[in-house]
Parts: C-alpha cells; structure tokens; sequence
C-alpha cells in the first residue's frame, strides 16, 4: 500500500499561488501509474481536481479554468499541483492520490489518499 504525505498548503490572499507538494512512498514504474489530487469542503463530497496517468496525460475539473497544474517529478517521488489566480471557492483540504496498480485510465482507479493539506483563501 502506498503512503502519501501532503504538504504546502496555508492561508492565502485572493490573487496568489501555492504549490502543493505530496511525497509517495512507492513509486511504481517510474512513475507510470495514476496519481491525483482532490478536495473536500466539509459538508461536500470529495472532488478530484486534477489527475495524472502512466502517460503524463493530464485531466482537470472543468471549474478550474485552466489555473491549476498537476506535475510530477520522478527524481524525488514527488507529485505537485500548481495553484494560480486564489480565490476564496479555492479553500478546501486537499488530498493526494495514486493507485499504484492503475497504469491508465485514472477514472478507474482505486485511490489511496494522503492525511491532506488545508489551503485557506481570503479575498
């Protein structure tokens, strides 16, 4: 089972960028497997924000419009999501995931969360 440790988050003016960051404890295949990130305000059901599968093809919530990024590096078993343009709908935890086993397509896989990383914005 892999580990995830979420990390980056705080509390932001509207406007600005955070870089989340998450370290995983295997790293399958050099990392081709689906790997994500999502976020839970409490009272809602988790969303998943952004993902990335075995071939680096990257999908987002279409409510993003285009202000997140989802990386990740393989040198330091690492997974990111670039945050730009904050704004207060933003503030939620968030969460790391990957599905060691699940090369392609991410809608199918089975994910295994971090403890997650609270993002607070204020306008």
């Amino acid at each position: 089972q892999v580990q995830l440790v979420e990390s980056g988050g705080g509390s932001v003016q509207a406007g600005t960028s955070l870089r989340l960051s998450c370290a995983l404890s295997r790293w399958m295949y050099g990392g081709g497997h689906c790997m994500g990130w999502f976020r839970q305000v409490p009272g809602k059901e988790r969303e998943e924000v952004a993902s990335i599968d075995g071939n680096s093809r990257t999908t987002y919530a279409n409510s993003l419009e285009g202000r997140f990024t989802i990386s990740k590096d393989s040198d330091k078993h690492t997974l990111y999501l670039q945050m730009n343009s904050l704004q207060p709908g933003d503030t939620a935890m968030y969460y790391c995931a990957a599905d060691p086993a699940q090369y392609t397509p991410c809608t199918r896989a089975n994910w295994s969360y971090g403890g997650g990383t609270q993002v607070t914005v204020s306008s």
